[in-house]
């Protein structure tokens, strides 16, 4: 049977290229962000795991929902993610804490390189693609 795994993701662009935090336990790179909890709104959660990994405050009326992602869980059998994406614009660098050892801006052809690839990331990339907010050419 299939699990399910509820999500926020924060997806911040800059310079064509998506905002993606390393994550130690996972040894891949994600979208920032993590589990939404029991009695806890997306926007909530996103808010606190984005204090509790990157040291920032996001302002609630500043985020924007952007889309929903279902994919299955990288490196789960049987684990479904469904993330709801929220855009923001970030006015300082990310200070990784936790269980984020790094972050970093990628292009699409940058995140392929990587040894791991995440399908919700990989989907995030192709809709930012298809609304135009980053040029896929430049992918």
């Amino acid at each position: 049977m299939r699990r399910t795994l509820w999500t926020a993701g924060l997806i911040v662009l800059r310079n064509n290229k998506l905002l993606l935090a390393y994550s130690k336990n996972k040894q891949a790179w994600y979208l920032p962000g993590g589990k939404v909890d029991p009695g806890e709104t997306a926007e909530e959660a996103i808010v606190r795991e984005i204090k509790e990994e990157l040291n920032l405050e996001l302002k609630l009326p500043d985020l924007q929902y952007y889309y929903h992602i279902t994919a299955p869980a990288f490196g789960e059998r049987d684990l479904l993610m469904e993330q709801d994406c929220f855009l923001y614009e970030l006015h300082e660098d990310p200070k990784p804490s936790a269980e984020i050892e790094d972050v970093r801006f990628f292009s699409l052809k940058e995140y392929r390189l990587q040894l791991a690839q995440v399908p919700g990331v990989l989907l995030a990339f192709e809709r930012l693609a298809q609304d135009e907010l980053l040029i896929a050419n430049e992918l």
